[in-house]
């Protein structure tokens, strides 16, 4: 397939209707998300927040072999953003709509795993 016929195929249709932006050289899988890392940055400018870090993972469990000796993944967590402010640390998670079962039961395990991290989850 030539480039002008990749092109020129209708886009696929999004899970959540989320439309991808960049941000200077960061793609954000949402303009929401996009939005919250521009007031984030203005934030991190004027004090308020340090260390800024965009799309962190955090390991929630090692991987393993299970019975009969199959290996098993490892179960990370991709947080939308992570800084530190006044001193702690905070995860923040954007939610455009309801959380998923998934992310039910990875934000307990992320408490469990690290308590001393807030986790934000803010809904849009």
């Amino acid at each position: 397939m030539s480039e002008q016929e990749r092109l020129s195929l209708p886009s696929q249709r999004r899970k959540y209707r989320n439309e991808p932006t960049v941000v200077g050289a960061i793609c954000f899988s949402s303009a929401i998300e996009a939005r919250r890392y521009q007031e984030l940055l203005v934030l991190e400018r004027a004090g308020q927040i340090t260390n800024l870090r965009v799309h962190p993972r955090y390991g929630l469990q090692e991987g393993f072999r299970g019975f009969g000796g199959w290996w098993r993944r490892a179960i990370t967590y991709e947080a939308d953003f992570a800084y530190d402010e006044n001193g702690r640390p905070v995860v923040e998670d954007l939610k455009g709509g309801p959380a998923t079962q998934v992310f039910a039961i990875k934000s307990k395990l992320f408490e469990a795993r690290y308590p001393e991290i807030e986790l934000r989850v803010i809904r849009a």
